[in-house]
């Protein structure tokens, strides 16, 4: 006797309508799925993106900072009663001690100034050694900076603002040639979306009063203060060293 047997029976399996339903709602899922990070990672991009420049831009303003903070009131020649200094909304000019791993005692004229190229406009920083210039000549003529690093390109525009010791007010520029501000806001906007990050610096000497023995001698060819046998500190320092 043969007996037949159903080799498929109590074989489990889908059939092709099942198949065809759980692909759809696959696809289903992967197009909702599809259409949620489509909207959600434009914005997560723009966030991250913004997130980046505000660091850029506080990093940028930090350095800015420490920077005018060395500010030094060193005289454009020795006729000048004043320190060298020129602030303006847009621009700075001033005289600090030179950086860098291969920096002497010499000093160093640096600008802060919004400039335009190819791009537009960018503010650059740039710097030229420091030397005395002659009694009559105008001192802005004599500089000629070299070294530009570009700091902020649009849509980011940099602005000072300058306030003194008894000053509550600022001042879009500094009009006292006697000395340096003792405060100055920097200010980063947005011109976009008129968003805005500022701070504010103190220069560590605003007046060359603070230094008693280099206030009234004169400058060698380097930019360094020279001894002056008319500082009467000076010359009893030097009777007792020679003692």
């Amino acid at each position: 006797m043969t007996v037949s047997v159903d080799r498929r029976k109590g074989e489990g399996g889908f059939t092709l309508i099942e198949s065809l339903v759980a692909l759809a709602l696959t696809g289903l899922v992967l197009s909702a799925l599809a259409n949620i990070t489509a909207r959600w990672l434009p914005n997560w991009n723009r966030g991250l993106d913004r997130i980046q420049r505000s660091e850029m831009i506080g990093i940028t303003l930090q350095r800015l900072a420490e920077d005018l903070a060395d500010a030094l009131p060193v005289p454009a020649s020795a006729s000048d009663m004043g320190p060298f200094f020129a602030g303006s909304e847009r621009s700075i000019t001033f005289v600090r001690a030179a950086l860098g791993p291969n920096a002497g005692p010499e000093l160093d004229v640096i600008q802060l100034a919004e400039t335009t190229d190819r791009a537009g406009l960018a503010t650059v920083r740039s710097r030229t050694q420091f030397r005395p210039v002659p009694p009559d000549a105008l001192a802005s003529n004599q500089f000629h900076f070299r070294e530009p690093v570009v700091l902020l390109r649009t849509p980011y525009r940099l602005t000072f603002a300058y306030a003194g010791d008894d000053d509550e007010e600022w001042q879009s520029s500094w009009r006292d040639p006697g000395k340096l501000p003792s405060r100055i806001r920097l200010t980063v906007q947005d011109s976009s979306n008129g968003r805005a990050i500022s701070t504010v610096t103190s220069i560590h000497v605003q007046s060359a009063a603070q230094d008693a023995d280099n206030a009234s001698s004169p400058i060698n060819q380097n930019g360094t203060p020279q001894p002056n046998s008319s500082n009467p500190s000076q010359q009893a320092a030097g009777q007792g060293n020679a003692r």
